[in-house]
């Protein structure tokens, strides 16, 4: 297969599979491990709403550090700083100095790292092949969280976060090791016009993380609450969504590499959307739920290559990828966060979740409108998204 040819592209991949068996494992209970640990939700909302606005003040001291070092070892050193908050995790014990501590540190980590990653994918990644090399990425994931979280959820039971949250802790350190042998991009001094190019980004990631609040974010709270705060059950259900998620396979980033672009936003969000409304009622029967979650796996393969072939091109093609997710990523933390606070104050209100999980659809909308002027715009002939 053609886009398997591009060796720095396998190389991320591989780097990403090992952070997602890591993010699949000890990452999915993140939420569910604060609530089982006597953190209400709307304060467990609040705390990630916390890390995300930690992560829109930090994320301009990237750009400094870029230009010096270039995007690889910003990479590197996220994914160290990422792997740290997790130790921080397992000594969380009601809202406390430890939950602050560990806000700290996921916001600095994922500041680093996200801002980095997107940017150095976007730049070494083919245009032509976007599609299919971000499927690629996301069936790789999809494979190694089958293990995973039912692993995590067992070491939770009987041995404790400590043990569970440390193998997460190594397992991404260890991720890192293949970017040892990828090349450096440089980030110029000057890039006129980096922050105009890069307003359709942000507008696409605000969209994405009001979206994430309601599909991910809330809803992985109540799941928990669903399966009566089991870890075990919460793991078994993540299992079988991942299962899903790799039969799911490379079906849609070829098809948008096919130049099927604007079917593909219809297929993809529409998806989104339907799954969005089985979760306000799912959630409150353990069966519907499991299911609704699986269902969650088709999302990801479908929605994800949609929307990142779209940033990636539109980064690949501005003055700068890493000034371009800097702003597009501060998009995704002011839409994340603000959903966040929103569900938390509905939840602290008597609201119920099905509220907070179909306040995700407004995203989803946004989402679908900006898609569709993306992949219908004229492009340049090795950016063609239509």
């Amino acid at each position: 297969m053609a886009f398997f040819r591009n060796s720095t592209v396998n190389l991320l991949n591989l780097h990403y599979g090992v952070h997602a068996l890591a993010l699949s494992g000890g990452g999915a209970f993140f939420a569910a491990f604060l609530l089982k640990a006597g953190v209400p939700a709307q304060a467990v909302l609040t705390a990630m709403a916390a890390i995300l606005i930690g992560r829109f003040l930090i994320r301009p001291a990237i750009l400094p550090l870029g230009r010096r070092f270039g995007l690889k070892p910003l990479v590197i050193v996220g994914t160290f700083v990422t792997a740290l908050q997790y130790p921080l995790l397992a000594q969380v014990d009601g809202v406390g100095w430890p939950l602050v501590a560990l806000c700290a540190f996921a916001s600095v980590g994922d500041t680093f790292y996200w801002t980095a990653y997107h940017a150095y994918f976007a730049s070494l990644g083919d245009a032509e092949h976007r599609g299919h090399q971000i499927s690629a990425r996301e069936a790789i994931s999809a494979v190694v969280g089958i293990a995973a979280p039912l692993l995590t959820g067992w070491a939770l039971v009987m041995i404790g976060p400590q043990f569970a949250f440390g193998a997460t802790c190594v397992a991404l350190m260890l991720s890192a090791l293949p970017l040892f042998w990828a090349p450096n991009v440089r980030i110029p001094d000057q890039a006129p016009g980096a922050l105009r190019a890069a307003l359709m980004g942000v507008l696409l990631f605000a969209a994405d993380g009001w979206t994430a609040m309601g599909y991910a974010f809330v809803w992985q709270i109540a799941l928990f609450i669903s399966l009566k705060q089991d870890f075990a059950a919460f793991g078994g259900a993540m299992a079988l969504a991942a299962l899903v998620g790799a039969a799911a396979g490379l079906f849609l980033g070829r098809f948008i590499d096919a130049g099927h672009g604007r079917r593909a936003v219809w297929i993809s969000c529409g998806v989104m959307a339907a799954t969005i409304l089985a979760r306000t009622v799912a959630w409150r029967h353990p069966a519907a739920a499991i299911l609704a979650n699986a269902a969650g796996a088709i999302v990801v393969a479908l929605y994800t290559p949609t929307m990142m072939t779209a940033v990636y091109n539109l980064s690949k093609s501005s003055p700068c990828t890493l000034r371009f997710h800097i702003a597009a990523e501060g998009g995704w933390d002011a839409g994340g966060a603000s959903g966040c606070l929103m569900a938390a104050g509905l939840i602290w209100m008597g609201a119920p979740f099905s509220a907070a999980i179909a306040a995700a659809l407004i995203g989803t909308a946004s989402a679908f409108i900006l898609l569709r002027r993306v992949y219908g715009a004229p492009q340049p002939a090795a950016l063609q998204m239509t």
